[in-house]
């Protein structure tokens, strides 16, 4: 299909969505959820690629953003070692077979959107010397991977998500490369990879990781062979490799952090499409050993996806809400804990990497917002922290992707249109 047929047939998706795209109240534990809207391609407006030139992200007042690194190759992750050096994942992964015409037309169309650069299938070290918040050295700490995504480090152990592995480096203090090839830990499943991320974290004593696996397809078009050990997140014995579902029916989980002082693991996790364009919220939860969140069978808790063939009624019936809605299609695809380094107003919460949407008219995402939590639980709408991503007119010139916190009160963001790594500090510390 020719480029111009392309576009005039998403065009004509486009005229034809009929009004709705409005975004209802879909923040917290009870969002709303409209009824479910189809059909034959879902509202497409994506990024209109551009560069920042003198322009800067927004940030909240008392508060500064730089671009620590640039020129990277498509940033998705970021993990600050112990002594405050920056690891960031590089990479681009998938490279699954479309199903149907429509779904040529929308990887065609989701494509215009993205970075034109080629993945890195690296790490890069990052390091601010004299602690004066730019960071003067940039080299690659490991390279000849296969799509990194999730990053986690305990006890000298780095640890590396690729798309098909979980990998293992020796790490030392201070090092700016590897010391040698990295340990297989485990296969993961790779087998056309349609949600190719693996987002990873780790117990506080290194015994135990925990991977988030996408699923191959929107609502198992692929059928559910391909789905086998997918849409779940992963418990793995960080020695022996030996693995185990921990928690199920998770569509994507796009990113983990452990939450310090209780051990609980959390995630963002991304929902399905083409029910319309406020449904289903992408959510934040707290992900709870041995239970089954709905998919492909039903969303948010009980509500049945009539368009999964065969239906099963009795998982339905143990499908659990997840604790928090961020907003239909938002793209969440970071999560980190706060401390209180970065400020009274941001120091108990979570903030949230949102890549941003492309199946609505009235695009949503593209910020960093932070969820307060009280008594460790999400209290409350969430708040802006870093916006500016994408102008009213279509204009974008940044994605955020993976978010990390700095003990000692910095918020790192991945940013993979701009192949940007930035730095969001309260003025005081620079």
């Amino acid at each position: 299909m020719k480029p111009g047929l392309f576009m005039a047939v998403a065009l004509s998706a486009l005229l034809a969505a009929c009004g709705g795209d409005t975004q209802p109240a879909q923040y917290g534990a009870a969002p709303e959820l409209p009824k479910p809207r189809r059909g034959l391609l879902p509202d497409m407006v994506i990024a209109k690629p551009a560069e920042w030139g003198d322009k800067l992200p927004t940030v909240p007042e008392g508060y500064t953003i730089s671009a620590i690194a640039t020129d990277l190759k498509i940033p998705r992750q970021t993990l600050v070692l112990p002594n405050g050096d920056i690891l960031v994942a590089e990479g681009r992964g998938g490279g699954a077979p479309a199903l149907k015409p429509k779904d040529v037309i929308a990887g065609y169309i989701k494509s215009k959107g993205t970075s034109p650069v080629k993945g890195g299938n690296r790490l890069t070290l990052l390091r601010d010397a004299d602690g004066d918040g730019a960071y003067e050295l940039s080299t690659v700490f490991a390279d000849n991977l296969n799509a990194p995504y999730g990053l986690a480090l305990v006890d000298g152990s780095l640890y590396v998500a690729n798309q098909d592995a979980l990998l293992r480096f020796d790490y030392q203090e201070g090092q700016t490369k590897a010391s040698g090839g990295p340990t297989k830990i485990t296969d993961l499943p790779s087998a056309i990879n349609h949600h190719w991320t693996k987002s990873l974290a780790a117990s506080a004593d290194g015994q135990t990781l925990y991977v988030g696996i996408g699923s191959n397809s929107n609502i198992t078009e692929r059928g559910m062979a391909a789905e086998v050990d997918r849409a779940m997140v992963w418990q793995v014995d960080a020695r022996s490799g030996a693995h185990k579902p921990y928690a199920t029916g998770l569509r994507n989980p796009t990113a983990l952090a452990i939450q310090p002082g209780t051990g609980q693991l959390w995630a963002v996790v991304n929902e399905r499409d083409e029910i319309g364009p406020n449904l289903v919220p992408d959510y934040l939860t707290a992900v709870q050993e041995g239970r089954f969140y709905g998919w492909p069978y039903s969303y948010w808790g009980q509500h049945v996806d009539d368009r999964v063939r065969p239906q099963n009624l009795e998982k339905v019936a143990s499908a659990i809400a997840p604790d928090y809605a961020l907003g239909s299609h938002v793209a969440a695809l970071g999560v980190t804990f706060s401390n209180e380094a970065m400020g009274s107003q941001f120091a108990d919460g979570v903030f949230v990497g949102e890549h941003g949407s492309w199946n609505r008219a009235n695009p949503v995402g593209y910020k960093v917002v932070f969820v307060p939590f009280r008594d460790g639980r999400p209290a409350g709408p969430p708040v802006d922290f870093v916006s500016g991503f994408r102008d009213s007119d279509g204009t974008t010139r940044g994605r955020p992707v993976g978010v990390s916190v700095d003990p000692r009160g910095a918020l790192i963001v991945a940013d993979d249109l701009s192949n940007t790594v930035w730095r969001v500090a309260p003025a005081r510390s620079g």
